[in-house]
């Protein structure tokens, strides 16, 4: 992979969350690619699994929101992004995200992990108390 084909695959990405429905994963995903929503959780395994995630979480295709990415690093088949995303206007959430992009032989992901960040979130977490 090269910095154009990332630019282009989280092109893609920012394409499909905007299109209705869920059938244009498949042109970004593999079948069996895992997809973790932050570093500590557990992976979404498989096209079914994440197309159940994707209409989850998001607020319809509709949905109205900014997105702007930086490519930081591209190494092999493995690409780092950092990802700015603004939802709605007036702006009430915004997360940006450092995206871990694993991608097969064909240009698809198969492996997708992000560590999203957003404005009230601890800069730690505190122990648990005994």
């Amino acid at each position: 992979m090269d910095r154009k084909q990332v630019a282009g695959w989280i092109a893609a990405y920012e394409r499909a969350w905007r299109t209705p429905g869920t059938k244009t994963l498949a042109e970004i995903f593999v079948d069996g690619v895992t997809y973790r929503q932050g570093p500590y959780r557990s992976p979404v395994v498989g096209l079914p699994s994440l197309a159940r995630m994707w209409e989850d979480e998001r607020n319809g295709p509709d949905e109205v929101f900014q997105m702007t990415s930086e490519i930081i690093a591209v190494e092999g088949n493995t690409a780092v992004a950092r990802v700015e995303v603004r939802y709605a206007d007036p702006v009430d959430q915004e997360y940006r995200d450092l995206w871990i992009i694993r991608f097969a032989e064909d240009g698809r992901c198969a492996s997708f992990e992000e560590w999203p960040f957003w404005p009230t979130q601890p800069i730690a977490a505190r122990p648990a108390e005994s």
